[in-house]
Protein backbone atom coordinates (compact mmCIF):
# COMPACT_ATOMS: atom_id res chain seq x y z
CA UNK A 1 0.00 0.00 0.00
CA UNK A 2 0.82 3.24 -0.86
CA UNK A 3 2.22 5.78 1.60
CA UNK A 4 -0.30 8.64 0.54
CA UNK A 5 -3.03 6.22 0.77
CA UNK A 6 -2.13 5.11 4.53
CA UNK A 7 -1.33 8.80 5.71
CA UNK A 8 -5.52 9.83 4.28
CA UNK A 9 -7.12 6.58 5.50
CA UNK A 10 -4.61 7.14 9.16
CA UNK A 11 -5.84 11.08 8.71
CA UNK A 12 -9.63 10.28 8.86
CA UNK A 13 -9.75 7.72 11.12
CA UNK A 14 -7.61 10.26 13.51
CA UNK A 15 -10.77 11.92 13.79
CA UNK A 16 -12.85 10.70 17.12
CA UNK A 17 -16.40 10.84 15.60
CA UNK A 18 -15.03 9.15 11.94
CA UNK A 19 -13.21 6.66 14.38
CA UNK A 20 -16.67 6.33 16.56
CA UNK A 21 -18.81 5.40 13.17
CA UNK A 22 -16.05 3.15 11.67
CA UNK A 23 -15.69 1.47 14.81
CA UNK A 24 -19.73 0.32 14.61
CA UNK A 25 -19.25 -0.10 10.95
CA UNK A 26 -16.40 -2.53 11.43
CA UNK A 27 -18.36 -4.16 14.36
CA UNK A 28 -21.51 -4.52 12.29
CA UNK A 29 -19.65 -7.14 9.82
CA UNK A 30 -20.12 -7.88 6.22
CA UNK A 31 -23.46 -7.60 6.33
CA UNK A 32 -22.96 -4.01 6.77
CA UNK A 33 -25.35 -1.29 8.89
CA UNK A 34 -28.32 0.82 8.05
CA UNK A 35 -27.26 4.35 8.06
CA UNK A 36 -30.33 5.39 9.42
CA UNK A 37 -29.78 2.70 12.20
CA UNK A 38 -26.38 4.08 12.75
CA UNK A 39 -27.31 7.51 13.47
CA UNK A 40 -29.60 6.38 15.45
CA UNK A 41 -27.21 4.52 17.96
CA UNK A 42 -24.53 7.15 17.61
CA UNK A 43 -26.92 10.39 18.05
CA UNK A 44 -25.32 12.11 15.43
CA UNK A 45 -27.56 14.75 13.57
CA UNK A 46 -27.86 13.17 9.51
CA UNK A 47 -25.30 16.09 8.01
CA UNK A 48 -22.87 15.36 10.35
CA UNK A 49 -22.86 11.69 9.57
CA UNK A 50 -22.65 12.05 6.09
CA UNK A 51 -20.08 14.25 5.83
CA UNK A 52 -17.91 11.97 8.38
CA UNK A 53 -19.36 8.83 5.93
CA UNK A 54 -18.06 10.70 2.65
CA UNK A 55 -14.55 10.87 4.34
CA UNK A 56 -14.29 7.57 5.25
CA UNK A 57 -15.51 6.58 1.66
CA UNK A 58 -13.09 8.18 -0.14
CA UNK A 59 -9.70 6.84 2.04
CA UNK A 60 -11.62 3.34 0.78
CA UNK A 61 -12.36 2.31 4.53
CA UNK A 62 -15.63 2.02 3.68
CA UNK A 63 -18.35 1.14 0.96
CA UNK A 64 -22.17 2.16 0.96
CA UNK A 65 -24.85 0.06 -1.29
CA UNK A 66 -28.58 0.82 -1.64
CA UNK A 67 -31.14 -1.85 -0.85
CA UNK A 68 -34.68 -0.51 -1.58
CA UNK A 69 -34.82 3.31 -0.12
CA UNK A 70 -31.88 1.80 2.72
CA UNK A 71 -28.24 2.93 2.70
CA UNK A 72 -25.74 0.62 4.12
CA UNK A 73 -22.31 0.96 5.09
CA UNK A 74 -19.68 -1.61 4.91
CA UNK A 75 -16.27 -1.56 6.06
CA UNK A 76 -13.50 -2.49 3.66
CA UNK A 77 -12.08 -4.98 5.40
CA UNK A 78 -9.25 -5.54 3.05
CA UNK A 79 -8.25 -2.19 3.04
CA UNK A 80 -8.26 -1.99 7.59
CA UNK A 81 -5.94 -4.96 6.93
CA UNK A 82 -3.44 -2.84 4.58
CA UNK A 83 -3.31 0.03 6.61
CA UNK A 84 -2.64 -2.45 9.60
CA UNK A 85 0.27 -4.22 7.46
CA UNK A 86 1.80 -1.17 6.19
CA UNK A 87 2.45 -0.40 10.09
CA UNK A 88 3.58 -3.45 11.18
CA UNK A 89 5.20 -5.54 8.26
CA UNK A 90 8.24 -3.59 8.73
CA UNK A 91 8.47 -4.07 12.77
CA UNK A 92 11.85 -3.70 13.97
CA UNK A 93 14.13 -4.41 10.90
CA UNK A 94 16.11 -1.33 11.64
CA UNK A 95 16.65 -2.97 15.32
CA UNK A 96 20.47 -4.33 15.81
CA UNK A 97 21.21 -7.31 16.87
CA UNK A 98 23.27 -6.90 20.50
CA UNK A 99 25.02 -10.32 20.21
Amino acid sequence: MELEAVAKALKELGHPTRLMIYKSIVRAGHQGVPVGGLQQKLDIPGSTLSHHITGLVSAGLLKQRREGRTLFCTAQYEQLQQVIGFLVDECCVDECNAD
